[in-house]
């Protein structure tokens, strides 16, 4: 599946894109925010605090606990501001 790092994500991670095999036991996107965290400094640092992730799956705004299984693409956003 492709993964898509958008922002701040991008920057901390240093890259806004790969393609990864879906890790085992990951059904949801907080388990896959949970294997991304462990991958190295820069995820960690990135996905903190994953109450404040936004995420997309295939285009869709998902939630935490919104399954991945079949999933194409997921997309991960910071907390945004505007005004």
């Amino acid at each position: 599946m492709k993964i898509l790092y958008f922002a701040s994500l991008k920057e901390k991670i240093g890259r806004s894109e790969e393609d990864i095999d879906c890790p085992p036991g990951a059904q949801t996107v907080g388990d896959l925010l949970g294997w991304l965290q462990a991958r190295g400094e820069g995820y960690a640092h990135a996905f903190e605090d994953t109450a404040l992730i936004k995420a997309a799956v295939d285009q869709e705004h998902a939630t935490l606990d919104a399954p991945i299984a079949g999933a194409r693409e997921i997309a991960f956003f910071p907390p945004v501001t505007g005004g």
